[in-house]
């Protein structure tokens, strides 16, 4: 049974946000409060543990991925909030009780109730709905853990298990910049290609870059390369976080140097092997690469993007290999870049042609200095909800009643960010 954890407080920020939203567009608070607070009220479980399990939205399990996405806003009321300064921190536990559990799984059961995806051809246990690795669900646990270190001060969620885990996932890592000797294999025996992978489980056979393989992306679709550039950008930025937690609150000098040697060496490697040209012959970071020659040039509607590069802490906004791969990706030279009478902006070839994702559209906005671009963002967001102030993971752009997930709680909790950056409440980093 889900918790509702609104209360005066979160209520009179809502309306806060509403009134601040009026000079711009009165849409904007009325769809604000239907989407800040759907998360509190219809995801959020008191598990067996004393953690927090959040629902991804209309799919019974908890996303390593969605599960930071859909608390990270709350941050801006943690400092000041107790209540939900110890949800977050609740989140961050049960994510790495979840990770301590198997490091390779991307979705997780509430409870040991063998839900789920059992019948894939991995090493599947009864607390795990799906067993895909990608690398930005060992990422992104350890991102919302250090925000709210940064944000309020709070410690509380670097406890055993957040230990364990980053050991497991650190591990992984090294693992998995060698491939070849990984004993990961993935085979979902169903007619679509997207959600298993060739070669036996193994993959298309990649070379040693010194970037870490992953076997899906965060749209839970199988790479077509080894070598997700934007996931392991998303690694740089973790590492960082990690040797800091680690000298700073906790003490473990041998995690440090481990996260060193990673951090250097998948930095290296992107900046060796994560390029292609585009169509004008300039230099730009490609999506997946495989150490061997092949590249692709395209981005999806999913974070970790190469749009979300800035926003992730990768790069700086101004960098120039980012804007240039900026410009391409934001281009009908992007073969997932729709436009139509409602809008443009990135798809994914996990929805279908010309659908649209709103969480793209929300990071074109937060990966911009410029105010009239992030207010066309949200002008875009919230005239394209089908009628249901809640956003959806795509939208057809040229009729938005027509979309996939009317619950997908990741989807509101970005345009959430985006609102309450424009109105300038930041989250610090």
């Amino acid at each position: 049974m889900t918790t509702n954890y609104v209360d005066k407080d979160v209520q009179a920020f809502v309306t806060k946000i509403d009134q601040l939203s009026q000079p711009i567009n009165p849409q904007l608070g009325a769809v604000f409060q239907k989407t800040f607070l759907n998360t509190l009220t219809t995801t959020i479980s008191d598990d067996a543990q004393g953690y927090a399990f959040i629902l991804t939205g209309d799919i019974p399990a908890m996303w390593q991925r969605d599960s930071t996405a859909q608390v990270r806003p709350y941050l801006v009321l943690a400092h000041e909030q107790p209540r939900i300064a110890q949800l977050i921190t609740r989140v961050v536990q049960r994510q790495f009780f979840n990770m301590a559990i198997d490091p390779y799984a991307n979705a997780f059961n509430e409870t040991a109730n063998s839900r789920g995806h059992q019948s894939d051809q991995t090493e599947m246990g009864p607390w795990i709905w799906e067993r895909k690795f990608e690398i930005d669900s060992l990422c992104y646990p350890v991102q919302l853990a250090y925000l709210l270190y940064k944000n309020t001060g709070a410690t509380a969620q670097f406890d055993a298990n957040f230990v364990t885990g980053v050991k497991k996932l650190l591990t992984t890592f090294e693992v998995e910049q060698h491939h070849a000797t990984s004993p990961y294999r993935f085979i979902r025996t169903q007619d679509h290609p997207e959600d298993s992978l060739p070669e036996d489980g193994h993959g298309r056979p990649v070379g040693d870059t010194g970037m870490i393989w992953s076997g899906f992306r965060p749209s839970d679709d199988a790479c077509e390369y080894g070598y997700l550039v934007p996931a392991n950008m998303f690694a740089v930025v973790i590492l960082g976080y990690l040797q800091t937690i680690f000298s700073s609150v906790l003490d473990d000098a041998n995690i440090v140097a481990r996260a060193q040697r990673l951090q250097a060496t998948v930095k290296a490697g992107i900046e060796t092997y994560g390029y292609t040209l585009n169509a004008n012959g300039e230099k730009v970071y490609a999506y997946e690469v495989d150490g061997l020659g092949h590249a692709t040039l395209m981005d999806d509607g999913n974070v970790p993007s190469l749009l979300s590069a800035p926003y992730l802490g990768y790069c700086d906004l101004l960098d120039v290999n980012y804007q240039r791969t900026r410009q391409t990706l934001l281009s009908p030279e992007n073969p997932y870049y729709y436009s139509g009478p409602l809008g443009a902006g990135q798809g994914s070839p996990h929805t279908p042609k010309n659908y649209i994702w709103p969480i793209a559209i929300a990071m074109e906005g937060l990966t911009t200095s410029r105010r009239e671009q992030q207010l066309a963002a949200l002008q875009t967001l919230i005239k394209t909800t089908g009628g249901t102030n809640l956003m959806h993971e795509s939208f057809d752009v040229n009729d938005d009643q027509h979309f996939t997930r009317a619950w997908f709680s990741w989807a509101n909790m970005m345009y959430c960010e985006l609102l309450l950056t424009t109105l300038g409440f930041k989250i610090e980093r």
